[in-house]
């Protein structure tokens, strides 16, 4: 059951009434199975990035023992080198559906721990999580590279992907700031990792080059501000350099800037990067363009071709409709939310002085 007092600040005009709330909460949780894993859908696959994503929606909702269970089959389910396979049918661990193992999908565990201990206070559940967070970013670690991105993943039989991803890689810089600020809390300094997210950010912020092409993807553009590497009036140059590829007015985010698709994945987690930058009445808007997706059974569509009038791909996914009440819970001011977004309370990494 969502708790009454955590569910008022999800509630937005335009956007969420208290009922509508409540059941897009339910959605979510009806996707989660017994053991705790949340996959896209009943009957689809769950990844460890989106897995945590909605996990933390559930906790903006109040639902803790959901979320707890939700990192507890992590916990339970990694691989003994730190990792988590891509894909699990259904949630389940017995069942991987891509043994790739990709470093942002491993990493993300860092910002939903750390959201979780700071919507609770519970010292027990961090000093549990700890070793799983710990593991997770060593393997990470693993896979950076001299300029300083990290590698996209490790296949199955252990070759590492050494192309980096700027989506990827951002989202990794948000993750080792929760995870040194986890640290941080424990008294237990990691210079490596601090080291390691400095010469990161650096990278994102300084090298595009050391990445892969992928600027067609909105997310290319949007990430290295809601990662947090990109921040204050660079982060709003990024931003209003790509608003005429990306934006479709009334409709929300292009997924690939070529393509007449927006999604709501995408548009929320805009939402939550102009949020940082202080734009907040242009995320409402965007939050508001997207209620079109939006479901009867409070769930949202991945995406919408405006062209053909068309809904596609034709599921509801429960990172979807996560990614939503954490954009809501940033503009209602929900403390861990804005905490683990806006970024003010991380630390940074060390950025050397040999850094060219």
């Amino acid at each position: 059951m969502t708790t009454p007092g955590r569910t008022e600040r999800l509630v937005l005009a335009g956007v969420l009434t208290a009922e509508q709330v409540a059941q897009t909460v339910a959605g979510i949780a009806a996707t989660q199975c017994p053991d705790g894993a949340i996959p896209w859908f009943r009957g689809h696959h769950l990844d460890p990035w989106d897995h945590v994503e909605a996990a933390m929606a559930l906790d903006v909702a109040g639902e803790r023992d959901r979320a707890e269970a939700a990192y507890r089959w992590l916990a339970e389910h990694q691989n003994p080198d730190g990792s988590w396979y891509a894909a699990y049918a259904d949630g389940d661990p017995e069942e991987p559906t891509d043994r790739g193992r990709e470093t942002n999908f491993v990493a993300y565990v860092a910002v939903g721990v750390w959201h979780h201990y700071l919507a609770t206070g519970d010292d027990a559940f961090l000093d549990r999580m700890w070793p799983t967070v710990f593991a997770a970013v060593e393997f990470v670690l693993g896979l950076q590279q001299p300029g300083g991105q990290i590698g996209w993943k490790r296949e199955d039989d252990g070759t590492p992907v050494d192309d980096a991803l700027l989506t990827g890689s951002s989202s990794i810089h948000h993750a080792l700031r929760c995870a040194l600020a986890i640290a941080e809390h424990r008294e237990e300094p990691q210079p490596d990792w601090e080291l390691a997210a400095g010469l990161l950010g650096h990278a994102i912020r300084h090298h595009p080059e050391r990445f892969l092409d992928k600027d067609r993807f909105s997310m290319d553009w949007y990430y290295p501000v809601l990662g947090g590497a990109v921040t204050g009036a660079a982060a709003k140059e990024r931003l209003e350099a790509g608003w005429d590829r990306f934006v479709v007015p009334g409709l929300g985010v292009r997924c690939v800037s070529d393509r007449p698709w927006v999604t709501g994945g995408e548009s929320c987690e805009l939402a939550l990067a102009l949020w940082a930058m202080g734009e907040s009445d242009r995320a409402v808007e965007i939050l508001q363009w997207i209620q079109h997706l939006r479901a009867e059974d409070g769930m949202y569509w991945t995406g919408y071709v405006y062209e053909d009038d068309a809904v596609w791909p034709e599921e509801r996914t429960s990172w979807t409709a996560g990614s939503l009440l954490l954009a809501v819970a940033v503009l209602g001011g929900d403390e861990a939310t804005t905490t683990v977004f806006g970024g003010e309370r991380l630390p940074y990494g060390l950025e050397p002085d040999c850094c060219a």
